[in-house]
């Protein structure tokens, strides 16, 4: 009789790698970076959508917080400053989404800057140095802007205005209104002793949640107004996000 095939001999084939194929021609390479364009934009523009729904998120909290605390006048102010606390989380979690969506904002501008710009319009002085670093960037993609400076960015934006209604409300809230357990009674705030004993928030002391208001606002001030010197796309005009 024939001997059975030992199965434990047998080598499992494997699959034939084909190398990647580079474009060699201007017509292949033009078909590349039309293609690339179009992802690196689809990319940019998905990052684009999250930063706008946060910030869709941040306004209707704050609507939502103000048709609360306004409603009626025995409505706590702190409603106002957890409103604040909400909108300040949205802002850290939008300016996270904001140092993505750069990194593919920059390479999307810097192909329209030094390849189709050139093609429309060509100018003198242009290298082909900008391909390289598109390249490294490919290879080691890094953040172009810093967590500090993309709160800068956001804030200047939208997030400024949030939180100066928030504050123009609060101040409604302590400084001309008195809550008291009946509506009836609710009288303007005559002194600022009256106004200080009205901000404050059960244990904590009125004039500590003044300070901290003013602190906070404070930093909301530096941080719209702190412009540092534009670099990247930043460098190249006012038109950007």
């Amino acid at each position: 009789m024939r001997p059975k095939d030992d199965q434990s001999n047998v080598q499992p084939l494997r699959p034939t790698i084909t190398a990647p194929v580079f474009p060699s021609t201007s017509t292949e390479f033009i078909n590349v970076m039309a293609h690339y364009h179009r992802a690196e934009i689809a990319r940019m523009a998905g990052w684009r959508d999250r930063i706008d729904r946060t910030t869709n998120w941040a306004i209707t909290v704050v609507a939502a917080m103000l048709s609360v605390s306004l409603s009626t006048p025995t409505a706590h102010h702190g409603v106002l400053l957890f409103a604040m606390v909400l909108v300040l989380l949205l802002l850290e979690i939008e300016a996270r989404r904001y140092r993505f969506f750069d990194v593919y904002r920059n390479r999307v501008r810097r192909m329209e800057r030094n390849y189709f710009a050139q093609i429309f319009s060509p100018e003198d002085g242009t290298t082909d140095d900008w391909i390289h670093t598109l390249g490294d960037d490919l290879r080691r993609p890094l953040f172009l802007t810093s967590h500090s400076q993309a709160l800068s960015r956001r804030m200047r934006r939208n997030y400024c205005w949030l939180f100066l209604i928030l504050l123009l409300a609060w101040l409604v809230k302590t400084t001309f209104i008195r809550m008291q357990d009946n509506a009836v009674e609710a009288h303007l705030v005559n002194s600022l002793d009256e106004w200080v004993r009205n901000a404050a928030i059960g244990p904590v002391p009125g004039w500590a949640v003044i300070i901290a208001v003013a602190i906070f606002y404070a930093w909301v001030l530096y941080a719209s107004l702190r412009r540092p010197k534009g670099e990247g796309e930043l460098a190249f005009g006012n038109v950007h996000v």
